[in-house]
């Protein structure tokens, strides 16, 4: 008993996977306390009971929340996939918002036009991502142009491009005039849509709760195994801990660069397929003048989760709660968008992760070195 409890510390403390929660536990927990700072800060009076309690119990109050938390944690899931899985390789895709909304164009072109099945139009998605995702990784593994600079770049090509070619001045295929949005899958191409398989029964009718979600976990799982359970994913990680050492045991770089990258454009384009497939929203090219924002907000998530691909799906379902949480906000005391803010206190705190971890880890590592001194001195 004694030897157990003297190496739990040393174990804990050698786990980089509790480490990595324990660390983004204290990055939730400390972001939440200066949102409460945010809050009085706006409203005193109104912080707790009409703020932060909102935020927090929104998402539990009724089915139908519960059911937007879902449908909006399936594409942040992947578009937070996408950047965790360039960042385990070395890369920044910051371009996952451009491969995002080339996934959105081929999966509503073959939903609209082509009327394709849900899954076909899926795989449109994907493969549109993982081009605008290639692009970017051939520049960088051919030319060293930087991937952040040509992946922003490609972010607004690909955003005005997309919507040039769907508003079609007034009479695309794609375009209704009469809402000023794409046709709605729900009138004219139900067949493309997302199954639900009763599951928007159990969330008070909302049709956009659909297996996305189960998709979603699905491609998490496949991303993990890859990275942890595969030659592949060992050369991917070794190119990105050190391309020079890499190359000289015999690891194709260039290759493995571009394939990086595709592979993340593949999977925030599965992402905007999901989403709009299970029509949570419809995509507007005559305002959409500004890049998915869900883009972006995957590098939130997979900062939260470290990287983790499994971590990365309770970073978003979190993300996606506290966002749905904001738009329950009462506008008399607060804006919704202090949801925002206060995931993007939690992000920032994430820059720390290291620190805390470090603390973690010697605080662990303390405690198993002074039991283990202590028991030594009792026999």
């Amino acid at each position: 008993m004694d030897k157990k409890s003297t190496s739990l510390g040393g174990r804990l403390a050698s786990s980089e996977a509790f480490l990595s929660v324990a660390a983004s536990l204290i990055c939730i927990v400390i972001g939440l306390a200066l949102g409460t700072v945010v809050l009085a800060i706006i409203n005193a009076e109104h912080a707790i009971g009409d703020g932060l309690l909102v935020i927090l119990q929104s998402g539990l109050k009724s089915p139908r929340n519960m059911g937007t938390v879902l449908a909006n944690a399936a594409p942040l899931i992947m578009t937070g996939l996408s950047v965790g899985f360039a960042f385990k390789t070395g890369l920044f895709n910051i371009g996952a918002a451009g491969q995002y909304t080339l996934g959105a164009f081929g999966a509503l072109y073959c939903a609209i036009v082509l009327q394709l099945p849900w899954y076909l139009c899926l795989l449109a998605a994907m493969v549109l991502g993982a081009i605008w995702g290639a692009i970017p990784g051939f520049f960088k593994a051919y030319l060293n142009i930087n991937e952040v600079i040509t992946a922003i770049m490609f972010n607004w090509i690909g955003l005005y491009m997309v919507n040039d070619i769907m508003y079609g001045k007034g009479q695309s295929p794609m375009y209704d005039l009469a809402t000023t949005k794409t046709f709605s899958l729900r009138k004219v191409a139900k067949g493309s849509m997302i199954p639900s398989c009763g599951m928007s029964d159990h969330f008070g009718k909302l049709q956009s709760v659909t297996i996305a979600i189960f998709i979603a976990v699905f491609f998490a799982i496949v991303v993990y195994v890859i990275l942890n359970k595969t030659t592949f994913g060992y050369e991917l990680k070794a190119c990105g801990f050190n391309k020079n050492a890499a190359q000289y045991a015999g690891i194709n770089d260039k290759r493995n660069i571009i394939l990086s990258m595709t592979i993340a454009g593949a999977l925030a384009g599965i992402g905007a397929g999901l989403y709009y497939l299970s029509t949570v929203a419809e995509w507007n090219p005559q305002v959409s003048t500004a890049l998915p924002a869900i883009g972006f907000n995957g590098i939130s998530a997979a900062l939260l989760a470290c990287s983790n691909p499994l971590g990365t799906v309770f970073s978003s379902l979190f993300i996606s709660y506290i966002t749905v949480g904001g738009t329950k906000l009462s506008t008399q005391y607060y804006t919704k968008e202090i949801a925002d803010v206060i995931t993007a206190l939690i992000i920032y705190l994430c820059a720390f992760s290291m620190l805390f971890k470090g603390k973690i880890r010697a605080l662990l590592s303390g405690k198993a070195r002074k039991t283990t001194v202590l028991k030594g001195g009792e026999r």
